[in-house]
């Protein structure tokens, strides 16, 4: 079972049990006293007895020694802005223990929101063989050199790309594999004609370029492709896009909200123009509830197994998840199934990683790139009718690489 471990060491509930040493005295009863005659011989002393024997406790600092399973290490924030996403993950690893009865690992979890870096060496310090996590790419990339001096693997949740490899793996949904999806099957219905709106962000500019790409690849072509500021500047970039109106099809690489508010803007001048979204769109989990966005597009993993997974997390925790939580529970199906041949006290068996035929979980198929990003069989779904329908089912596995 998960076990937490907060800021600052706690001590070990260890109770000893006292050994009991009852010296019995001998009672001398005499009816008279004889007062004898000559020098008193005073008796000869008596020999202490020995010192009680004190079991071997072995108490150490850190979490106990437990030869039996593996150590590893889960890294999320537990406290400050992030913690409720980071308490989901936590639960959720919780929850795969629990499922699939694993006797052979033992996950305890470290704040990062109180300082990433010394989370991973405290970790290490306490024998973690394999770290899940952190959540966030700044944490990613103080924890992975910690880890890799240390011979720990990392399997983060992280989908910036930028910070995969030498021992760093990511589990995150990497936006240029939802962007290629939805293009391709955007060209399966006849749109040829593209137009994107990107804001100015990190994740804008991966966007961009994964959105090019994957346009040229599907033999389309990019009319516009237009920067926005978050907060402000929407409208102004939808301007300019209309001067190269109509589309068949405008890519919005943000999330839903920034969407249903675009999409009357560009509709204004291209009324049949479908709206293309990313694997943010299925964060959302009020998504049907924005008429802007009926009929729309975005490409995700498949939400099939995690309704039912999040079902199971209302009943056990009393209350829903948050969507990335399934991360931390494929994480675990992935360690307890490497677990099945990794000998308890070992090294983590790195390569097992790369398999080719890769994993499955609540999110469907996946394995790990050359570059240690996670590749997904992802889904297409259309906004409609209050939610969410599939429209291309997510592919059951992979071919070879």
């Amino acid at each position: 079972m998960a076990e937490r471990q907060a800021k600052g060491q706690r001590g070990l509930g260890l109770r000893l049990s006292r050994l009991a040493v009852v010296a019995a005295a001998g009672l001398l009863a005499a009816c008279s006293t004889v007062v004898p005659r000559g020098p008193v011989t005073a008796p000869p002393p008596r020999e202490a007895p020995p010192p009680p024997v004190r079991p071997q406790t072995d108490v150490e600092a850190g979490i106990p020694r437990d030869t039996a399973r593996n150590r590893v290490a889960l890294l999320v924030p537990m406290s400050g802005p992030n913690a409720g996403v980071g308490r989901s993950i936590a639960n959720a690893t919780q929850l795969a223990l629990l499922d699939t009865r694993s006797e052979q690992v033992r996950v305890t979890t470290y704040d990062t929101a109180t300082g990433a870096a010394a989370a991973a060496r405290r970790a290490t310090a306490e024998g973690a063989q394999l770290i899940l996590g952190p959540l966030l790419a700044d944490d990613v990339r103080q924890v992975s050199p910690i880890a890799r001096a240390a011979g720990v693997p990392v399997i983060a949740f992280s989908n910036d790309a930028g910070v995969a490899g030498q021992g760093t793996y990511l589990m995150g949904y990497a936006p240029q594999q939802s962007i290629e999806r939805v293009v391709g099957y955007a060209r399966t219905r006849g749109v040829t004609n593209f137009g994107g709106l990107v804001p100015n962000a990190l994740y804008g500019t991966r966007a961009s370029t994964a959105f090019l790409r994957a346009v040229e690849a599907a033999g389309g072509r990019v009319v516009s492709l237009q920067t926005f500021d978050r907060g402000s500047g929407l409208g102004a970039a939808v301007g300019r896009m209309a001067k190269d109106a109509p589309f068949d099809a405008v890519l919005v690489a943000d999330a839903t909200g920034t969407a249903a508010a675009a999409a009357p803007l560009i509709r204004r001048g291209s009324p049949s123009t479908h709206l293309l979204g990313t694997e943010l769109w299925n964060t959302d989990t009020g998504i049907g509830a924005k008429p802007a966005l009926a009929g729309a597009w975005f490409a995700s993993v498949s939400d099939t197994l995690y309704r039912q997974y999040a079902a199971k997390y209302r009943a056990r925790f009393g209350t829903g998840p948050y969507r990335l939580s399934s991360l931390g529970y494929d994480a675990v199906l992935l360690t307890v199934r490497i677990a099945r041949d990794w000998p308890a006290g070992s090294k983590f068996p790195e390569s097992r990683l790369r398999s080719a035929e890769g994993f499955g979980g609540v999110d469907g198929a996946f394995r790990f790139g050359r570059d240690g990003v996670a590749e997904r069989s992802l889904e297409v779904q259309e906004v409609r009718g209050g939610g969410t329908v599939t429209v291309s089912p997510a592919p059951s596995g992979f071919g070879r690489r």
